[in-house]
């Protein structure tokens, strides 16, 4: 007798083709953040993509692109709560890109910029729908897709979206890529925040008159030797000065500087703190003062009891497909730690399984697409079996 599983699985299979065909699709529509119309174009595409499997919605995405929102019609006629599915549709990609970095399909994989990060995982979430359709699988929750425009430059406009989304929801099932060529799940992930360290010292020549001037440059040399003993390995807090710039000429003490600084923490309570040490910090030269702006933009996916047991469940569903799925935690952020922040267990890494996220050797395996959808099946299958203890 043939089972559900192996008959997911086996669909999925069959169509490898046809999967490979949709992301060529997907990936040869660029869609970089800071191009609201490329990204609106790509929305149009999954639209269209999507509309015969349930009723899609847009919503503005203020100078981003639009979000798009899809209510899943599955098979089933009781319904209990909502699973919610989440991605994103913009890539780190400018235009152009696919003329040094073309689509192709060569040694058992699929390349190009936005294959793994995240085109595939929405790919496989519109087979993995069609599939449970198809074959008439019941699915015992309503199913509401997704995906927003900005989420690789921080979710300003989409968060609130996101938010409101999730709270209806029982679980969140996030389509961003696994972690490492083995695909494994993401069930925590580090809040990400970014401050803004302002300098403003006292111009003046210097070769007349050296000691009139305040330098800004030398004082924010100062505060950044300062600040990176922020970082705490042992507690996953990071604190990273990835910019900095300052003065006019080399020949005039510097009047401004600045410095663009990435934090990264495991966990919520450690943020205040740490924050607290940017406002508080002092002038090394009394001429100069300082202006800190910035703090906490996403707060960390902690490592819960609920995303523990909704990992479980993915585990034990995807054994019954033959793979045996391993968790981990990454400093990268998604917009899954937003649901997860709001207590809504979420799962992430669901998507594509490859390297080179934002690399010129972004790519996926293909071997790997047939099991992966099949596995956003089962769990969309198993919604009702998803809510929290």
């Amino acid at each position: 007798m043939i089972t559900a599983v192996d008959s997911l699985l086996s669909y999925t299979r069959v169509r490898q083709a046809e999967m490979v065909a949709l992301i060529r699709q997907f990936v040869e529509c660029e869609s970089p953040s800071d191009d609201a119309s490329a990204v609106n174009r790509f929305v149009e595409l999954v639209s269209d993509t999507a509309t015969p499997f349930g009723k899609v919605k847009t919503f503005p995405g203020g100078r981003f692109g639009r979000h798009l929102v899809c209510e899943v019609e599955l098979p089933g006629r009781e319904k209990s709560g909502q699973v919610m599915a989440l991605g994103h549709l913009d890539t780190v990609w400018p235009v152009g890109t696919l003329r040094t970095m073309p689509f192709r399909q060569a040694d058992g994989r699929l390349w190009g910029p936005g294959v793994l990060d995240m085109k595939s995982g929405i790919a496989f979430f519109i087979f993995a729908v069609r599939a449970l359709r198809e074959m008439e699988i019941p699915v015992g929750s309503k199913v509401l897709l997704q995906l927003n425009s900005d989420e690789e430059v921080g979710s300003e406009s989409s968060r609130a979206l996101t938010e409101k989304n999730a709270a209806r929801s029982q679980a969140v099932l996030v389509l961003e890529p696994g972690t490492g060529m083995e695909g494994k799940l993401k069930t925590a992930r580090k809040g990400v925040g970014d401050f803004t360290v302002v300098v403003r010292g006292k111009a003046s020549h210097a070769g007349v008159d050296f000691q009139a001037g305040a330098s800004a440059v030398v004082e924010l040399a100062r505060q950044i030797d300062f600040i990176v003993g922020f970082t705490e390995l042992e507690r996953g807090i990071t604190v990273n000065p990835g910019v900095i710039a300052g003065g006019t000429r080399s020949n005039v003490v510097a009047a401004e500087a600045r410095a663009e600084i990435d934090i990264r923490v495991r966990r919520l309570k450690d943020a205040p703190a740490l924050e607290k040490r940017f406002r508080e910090l002092k002038p090394y030269d009394s001429r100069c003062t300082i202006e800190v702006s910035g703090g906490l933009n996403r707060p960390p996916m902690e490592r819960s009891g609920g995303i523990v047991r909704l990992f479980r469940t993915a585990q034990k569903l995807a054994r019954e497909l033959g793979v045996e799925l391993e968790e981990s935690q990454t400093g990268g952020g998604s917009d899954g730690n937003f649901t997860a922040a709001l207590g809504v267990p979420t799962l992430d890494g669901l998507g594509g399984v490859g390297e080179g996220a934002h690399a010129a050797n972004e790519s996926i395996l293909i071997d790997r697409m047939a099991d992966r959808t099949a596995l956003i099946a089962k769990l969309l299958a198993a919604s009702s079996r998803l809510t929290p203890a």
